[in-house]
């Protein structure tokens, strides 16, 4: 399933509603940098740290600050496209 996510010129992560429930439903994530790959991984809880989602409007959509899994020459801004990779359990975003 492909979706898209938006990043933030003041380094946050934002996901539509429908997006964070349906792949981060305990509103907890890890966010790891792989190549031009930015895997956002659900968390069972925000008790093992991590980021949280924090919801941004009644609508149900989330934020996070996510700059320091950015990479520091080129950081994303807008929106970007991402697919849900089952074998790794990771939400799997274009960097570029």
């Amino acid at each position: 399933m492909s979706v898209q996510v938006t990043f933030t010129g003041d380094g946050s992560l934002r996901l539509g509603a429908e997006v964070a429930e349906r792949f981060f439903p305990s509103d907890s994530l890890v966010a790891v940098p792989r190549g031009d790959e930015l895997w956002l991984m659900p968390l069972v809880g925000p008790e093992g740290g991590g980021l949280l989602l924090k919801q941004r409007n009644p609508d149900g959509d989330r934020s996070t600050l996510i700059w320091e899994a950015l990479p520091d020459d080129d950081p994303p801004v807008g929106d970007r496209d991402a697919v849900w990779d089952d074998a790794r359990g990771a939400l799997r975003v274009a960097l570029r």
